[in-house]
């Protein structure tokens, strides 16, 4: 009897929910499930609001969530989805590797990361991974969590003068905009370049944006 419960069980196909603002990568996931058995697609939402909105009404098994979303982000959305079910299964979609943006998304309450450019040879694995409690995080996001796991974190205030610099302003105009003397900005700058072992600003800002610690 019990055997025939676990057949029943692994017979229904995982519920999942795709959130993108993006409508062709949607109609390609709803493509990819609609083929495996395994799965079936219950919901739909193009930003984060849309997303919480339609948890509450389908309860997904599993949720493909992207990060850059307008509304409301991915990661606010991960958190309001496991404020309500914090048992809820959720799997971040990206196309950037950054160590920074992984960490955030695992901290949120992410239980998988997967690049977009990898969703054809890795969505089913990461659905079921996940469905079943397991994480999943790519080998190649995995190495990068590795490599900076010991590294220096930037503080708020460094990421916001960084930020600014990446905007394309002289630290005079970057001190402006936060009320605090350029000789202040050219210290932040300084640590910034050392914990990121950047040669330049220029080189700070590109390190930032792969590592996912600005937004390109």
């Amino acid at each position: 009897m019990e055997r025939q419960m676990n057949d029943a069980a692994a017979a229904t196909p995982v519920r999942v929910m795709v959130v993108d603002d993006h409508p062709l990568l949607r109609e390609g996931l709803a493509a990819v499930l609609s083929i495996d058995p395994r799965f079936t697609l219950v919901a739909e939402a193009g930003d984060g609001r849309s997303a919480v909105e339609q948890f509450v009404r389908h309860r997904p098994d599993v949720t493909l969530m992207d990060l850059q979303m307008p509304v409301m982000n991915g990661l606010e959305a991960i958190v309001a989805i496991r404020e309500i079910a914090p048992q809820a299964r959720i799997i971040v979609l990206t196309t950037y590797k950054g160590d920074v943006q992984v960490l955030r998304a695992l901290r949120s309450g992410a239980m998988g990361y997967l690049l977009k450019s990898s969703l054809r040879t890795e969505l089913a694995e990461a659905i079921a991974r996940v469905h079943a409690g397991q994480r999943h995080i790519p080998p190649e996001i995995a190495v990068e969590l590795a490599a900076h796991i010991d590294a220096d974190k930037l503080s708020a205030r460094e990421t916001e003068v960084l930020a600014l610099v990446a905007d394309g302003n002289s630290n005079k105009r970057v001190a402006q905009a936060l009320g605090i003397a350029e000789e202040t900005v050219k210290a932040h700058m300084s640590t910034v370049l050392g914990k990121l072992g950047a040669r330049d600003r220029t080189h700070a800002v590109t390190i930032a944006i792969r590592r996912g610690i600005l937004e390109p």
